[in-house]
């Protein structure tokens, strides 16, 4: 009796592990076969990300994050899409880190140096950092709450803001003292390493799609992204005319045609599903 349950212990367990090992091998299969789409990813200290407390804020240190997020999902060279400041964050990416991304779509990308911020977002220029922390504690909800209407009809101009941008945008989530907080520590060191990028814009040489509102309020097209793309040999700039900041929400289709047109040059002869608006959407 003993050596039967000794085989059928024996038994079980050979074949737990064959099904096991069928288990992992399907898996990755499975994976292979229909690959993360979309990565949304909030900057630390953006959305409900945190930045702890001596986390740098500056550009480099933020490439740096993402090289370390993709190398850790194993994402192998991803086409990396930034919007306003995002697109400084995705340029510094292929600058310092070329081997982490396969090309980039940038969306009214702020490219240079900027003396004085957008009126719609000056609120976040605070220094000293004590005073930014006080500012983010004390004034940053009662003040929030009385211009978020401007604040938000000033980064959307000329388009209308959807009416449920503040909740279902999560735009009243810049409110809370943390995330001021975190934008503000960003917006007050950007100025510090875009001059050193401009001069190395010429080295870029992965696929690039380039795309802002002629009439965009927060970042001139000129300034930025025509000033890019004399930099970049081969970049030629999209600008949809009558079109604000907010692309990835108002022109959402010109956007995913834009990401189709990247990932086929970055992997030519491969078919590339058509993105879907909310697609587009969620890759801001």
């Amino acid at each position: 009796m003993a050596v039967e349950w000794v085989v059928a212990a024996g038994v079980l367990v050979g074949a737990s592990a064959v099904l096991w090992g069928l288990s992992a091998w399907m898996t990755r299969r499975i994976e292979a076969t229909v690959p993360i789409n979309v990565i949304s990813l909030d900057r630390p200290g953006s959305g409900y990300s945190t930045r702890h407390s001596g986390t740098p804020a500056d550009l480099p240190a933020q490439a740096r994050q993402i090289a370390a997020f993709i190398k850790t999902l194993d994402l192998d060279k991803p086409l990396v899409l930034g919007h306003s400041l995002g697109g400084a964050i995705a340029l510094a990416l292929a600058l310092d880190h070329p081997h982490a991304v396969s090309g980039l779509v940038l969306v009214a990308p702020l490219t240079h140096p900027q003396r004085m911020l957008p009126l719609v977002f000056l609120s976040l220029a605070v220094r000293p950092a004590w005073l930014r922390r006080w500012v983010a504690h004390t004034l940053t909800l009662p003040i929030g709450l009385l211009t978020k209407d401007s604040v938000v009809k000033g980064a959307f101009a000329p388009d209308p803001a959807p009416p449920d941008f503040a909740s279902r945008g999560g735009g009243l989530l810049g409110m809370r003292p943390d995330n001021f907080y975190a934008a503000s520590t960003e917006i007050n060191r950007v100025n510090d390493h875009l001059p050193e990028m401009v001069k190395r814009y010429s080295q870029l040489t992965l696929p690039i799609g380039l795309i802002y509102g002629g009439q965009d309020k927060v970042l001139d097209f000129q300034k930025h992204g025509q000033a890019l793309a004399s930099k970049v040999p081969g970049l030629k700039m999209q600008v949809i005319e009558g079109r604000g900041h907010m692309l990835p929400i108002t022109a959402t289709e010109r956007v995913a045609a834009l990401v189709e047109q990247v990932a086929k040059r970055v992997r030519p002869g491969e078919n590339v599903r058509q993105l879907q608006p909310s697609v587009a959407l969620a890759s801001k």
